[in-house]
């Protein structure tokens, strides 16, 4: 049986990212002023998190128009769906102690 711990997926290592995977996987998809607006962030670090994000294929990236202005959005991907889940059964069973 794998240690927990080798099981910790580090693209998740950052809280921001884990906040970003939390706050997508809870909703259909969010948009990046919503993102920044909930976990307080600049759009550079916003940006920056959710690039690493999207290179990993873990989400998927929706631009569209309003009006003039552009609106991004951001979807979970099935991939980056089940590595979440993945990181997230190896924290429970690091917190269980088993």
């Amino acid at each position: 049986m794998k240690n927990p711990i080798e099981a910790l997926n580090k693209i998740f290592d950052s809280r921001i990212r884990l906040g970003v995977m939390s706050i997508i996987i809870a909703n259909d998809s969010v948009s990046f002023n919503d993102l920044k607006q909930m976990l307080e962030l600049t759009d550079g670090n916003l940006a920056s998190h959710l690039n690493t994000l999207e290179q990993a294929e873990y989400l998927k990236v929706q631009k569209a128009f309003i009006g003039k202005k552009t609106n991004t959005t951001y979807i979970i991907t099935p991939l980056g769906k089940q590595e979440f889940k993945a990181h997230l059964d190896a924290l429970e069973k690091m917190i269980k102690g088993i």
